[in-house]
């Protein structure tokens, strides 16, 4: 068990950028971060494909291995596997993975919406590595979420493996590049993209907050297993070298709301 008693476990789809989290939990030093590989029929950035990547069998089965390793809280880490499902259907998907996990459960999507938040942003650059139609559907999700997207650009990249190919300059030039003057922050959205070891490089090249798929997910799941009160040293810190989203306060769950819901 980790020091401070803050544990949190990620449902991630395949093999692609999968290492980010033992990466992420050895540079924060104080936490647990187990990861279970999830069932991917099809490696496809297609709308057909997600959804049954994110099924709820599939989730179901992996979230009871979550709850057999007595994570304090679990993340489905997929972006596009949960908001292809629209809001309500993704709310639905936390539900599930809630409830065969037995801890409070939030997804990729949800930690987006949360971090924009918690940064007190509105305005946002969508950088998405997916096709123009899944991407579309991520900004879709924002928007219902009282989010901004300015800008929204496409490499249009069909497989996580690919994707996870991406290395350090070719991520940093990416984020760069579809920045958007009126953004307050840009957003790279896909778990299968390398990120948390250039957290603070993305920023510095970039000017200002970015917000990748796996940095969520971490901040989301810790944000969750603090909330639950199952830390005897009262909770998540914010941390330095993890880009602004984990320097500054971290906020609870809301009484009487979702848990992974400000």
């Amino acid at each position: 068990m980790s020091q401070n008693g803050l544990s949190a476990g990620f449902l991630y789809p395949g093999y692609s950028a999968e290492d980010d989290y033992p990466a992420i939990e050895a540079a924060l030093g104080d936490v647990r971060l187990p990861v279970v590989h999830t069932l991917m029929r099809e490696d496809a950035h297609r709308v057909d494909a997600l959804l049954d990547v994110g099924g709820p069998d599939v989730l179901a089965t992996g979230a009871s291995k979550l709850r057999e390793m007595g994570v304090s809280a679990a993340v489905w880490a997929c972006t596009s596997g949960s908001f292809v499902f629209g809001w309500d259907g993704a709310e639905q998907q936390v539900a599930g993975v809630a409830q065969a996990a037995g801890v409070p459960a939030s997804s990729t999507s949800f930690a987006f919406v949360n971090a924009v938040h918690a940064l007190g942003v509105t305005r946002v650059a969508v950088a998405a590595t997916y096709p123009e139609d899944v991407a579309g559907k991520f900004g879709e999700f924002l928007g219902h979420a009282g989010v901004e997207v300015v800008s929204l650009s496409c490499k249009g990249i069909v497989t996580a493996a690919e994707v996870g190919t991406l290395g350090r300059e070719e991520v940093l030039a990416f984020a760069a590049a579809n920045d958007h003057p009126d953004a307050e922050a840009v957003l790279v959205p896909d778990t299968a993209l390398h990120t948390v070891s250039w957290l603070d490089e993305l920023e510095a090249r970039v000017g200002k907050p970015v917000l990748t798929a796996n940095q969520v997910s971490v901040w989301e799941g810790l944000r969750l297993a603090s909330s639950s009160g199952e830390s005897p040293s009262g909770g998540f810190r914010p941390r330095t070298g993890f880009g602004r989203l984990f320097a500054g306060p971290v906020p609870q769950a809301a009484p009487g709301r979702p848990a992974w819901r400000l």
